[in-house]
């Protein structure tokens, strides 16, 4: 997996940044909040993920790890693949769909163009728990059994699995014992996969 990226900006727009380093330009998607953050900049250091499919290999970047952290979450909830948590985060900052995803205000994340009601109320209600927010900081934080599910789950997915079926296993399997590794929970489930 590739972690970060640093180099020079030789494109720039909205929803892509061209980052060359050691000779090699690297197509990284990009949020609009992100582009705003690298207009200044002829250089640049963005956080990855990786995606990696049959017929494509994505790059998504982040300017900061607030960004990173609601874009994981983001794509762990049903019916939200990478795309659509670019657009959300283009829309928001990681801080202001924080706040509306613990104040439960569905209708603020259903504003943006492409969510309807009932994938709004999913973000909200599946990602309530998992986020935690200190306004002082402006750090969001997620609890260690969700740190541990998407992990998990990204690992399955990677290995080739559907991620609605990964994501039952992993649920019953976090369900049985609470002290569990990565890699325990991903052994467990490829034996019921």
């Amino acid at each position: 997996m590739l972690e970060s990226i640093s180099g020079v900006i030789q494109k720039l727009t909205p929803t892509y940044a061209v980052v060359t380093t050691a000779g090699i330009g690297f197509y990284v998607n990009i949020s609009v909040n992100t582009c705003e953050q690298l207009k200044e900049h002829e250089e640049c250091f963005l956080l990855l993920h990786e995606i990696i499919r049959e017929d494509a290999h994505d790059l998504y970047g982040f300017f900061d790890e607030n960004e990173r952290t609601m874009f994981r979450l983001l794509i762990s909830v049903s019916g939200i693949g990478a795309n659509t948590a670019r657009v959300i985060l283009s829309k928001m900052t990681p801080s202001e769909l924080a706040n509306a995803i613990l104040s439960g205000d569905s209708a603020t994340i259903q504003s943006i163009k492409g969510i309807g009601g009932k994938t709004a109320q999913r973000v909200v209600l599946e990602l309530k728990d998992k986020v935690s927010f200190a306004e002082g900081d402006e750090k969001i934080s997620v609890s260690q059994g969700n740190t541990l599910k998407i992990e998990s789950l990204s690992a399955l997915v990677m290995l080739g699995y559907p991620k609605n079926a990964a994501e039952k296993v992993v649920d019953a399997i976090m369900k049985e014992s609470v002290q569990q590794s990565v890699e325990d929970i991903v052994k467990m489930a490829l034996k019921r996969l």
